[in-house]
């Protein structure tokens, strides 16, 4: 998909926004001022300035206001200095603007909904156009941010998400693979998935968020027929040391907000996060309206949730 940004003054973006007046359409991403469709390019206008043409026709259509601005690269060495990451490994001072293949997981801790890992592609000279799209660390960012922001990465970054099903989840644990072994095969499947779209074309590093050591990690996926190792640098609250870690923990956190969604229909009342008493308590409801295989269906099943939820309802029985 071909792909332009410009940085036009307002005269130029007003000239802009009523040209293509008739294509306009709804955005709701953070810092949109307008938005457009055509056949074969969407456009975006941010309050910043810039103007981002995406599809088959964004050349030609950014040709018609300017030239492409590029985003400047920060500068590196080949013997470049090195700086410590918050825990893991030791990353390049330039680490921030180079182009990096980030993965990251979400769900991990919830009893309702499914374990969901992505991993995004962040180019050198789009790192400028994702923090205009609003990526920062995720964890200074609301659900319904997320929700706005993660369809403009998923149309403009190369990217995979996977979601490990309850009911597939529950099967694996029961064969007596633990959390970080389940995380390592997904974090590997989805950097796998990547690797094959971009067709040979090699990200300077690749930046998994730390869940084990490294070691460890590798272990868990021994038996894969193929393992993800060139370049590969592990590190806590990634997120906030690369934008595709960020943008990677959006799109993962977005796709189980969406499961999320679906279970709660399914269950006919919100489903609530994290592992807490709340939890507990709806769990018991499910228990008692729809029995144990639709609430199994649903959950982590060796969490301790599943064992109060059971003596909550029995008490509710009596």
């Amino acid at each position: 998909m071909g792909q332009s940004v410009l940085l036009l003054d307002e005269s130029t973006i007003t000239a802009l926004t009523q040209h293509y007046l008739s294509f306009k359409v709804t955005r709701n991403a953070p810092g949109v001022l307008f938005a457009a469709k055509l056949p074969d390019t969407a456009i975006t206008v941010y309050k910043s300035g810039k103007v981002l043409f995406q599809g088959i026709g964004a050349e030609r259509e950014a040709t018609q206001w300017g030239k492409s601005k590029a985003t400047q690269q920060a500068s590196s060495t080949s013997t470049a200095k090195k700086v410590a990451s918050p825990k893991g490994e030791l990353l390049p001072d330039n680490f921030a603007g180079l182009s990096v293949l980030g993965s990251d997981e979400t769900g991990t801790g919830d009893f309702f909904g499914p374990v969901t890992v992505a991993a995004c592609y962040v180019r050198t000279e789009q790192i400028n156009l994702v923090r205009e799209l609003g990526v920062k660390d995720s964890k200074q960012l609301t659900d319904d941010l997320m929700r706005q922001i993660a369809p403009d990465l998923q149309a403009t970054l190369t990217h995979s998400v996977l979601t490990l099903s309850n009911p597939k989840y529950n099967e694996v644990q029961a064969k007596g693979w633990s959390q970080g072994k389940i995380k390592a095969l997904l974090h590997n499947q989805a950097l796998k998935h990547v690797l094959r779209k971009l067709d040979g074309q090699k990200p300077e590093y690749i930046l998994i968020d730390q869940f084990a050591e490294r070691g460890i990690y590798y272990n868990h996926i021994k038996n894969e027929p193929e393992i993800i190792r060139e370049n590969v640098l592990f590190s806590t609250k990634a997120e906030g040391l690369h934008v595709s870690v960020a943008a990677a923990s959006i799109i993962a956190r977005v796709a189980f907000l969406e499961e999320m969604d679906r279970l709660s229909q399914l269950a006919g009342m919100t489903l609530p996060k994290g592992a807490g008493p709340r939890v507990d308590e709806v769990a018991a409801k499910i228990l008692l309206k729809d029995g144990e295989a639709a609430l199994r269906s649903m959950t982590k099943w060796h969490f301790a949730n599943a064992q109060k939820a059971k003596k909550l309802a029995a008490k509710k029985k009596m």
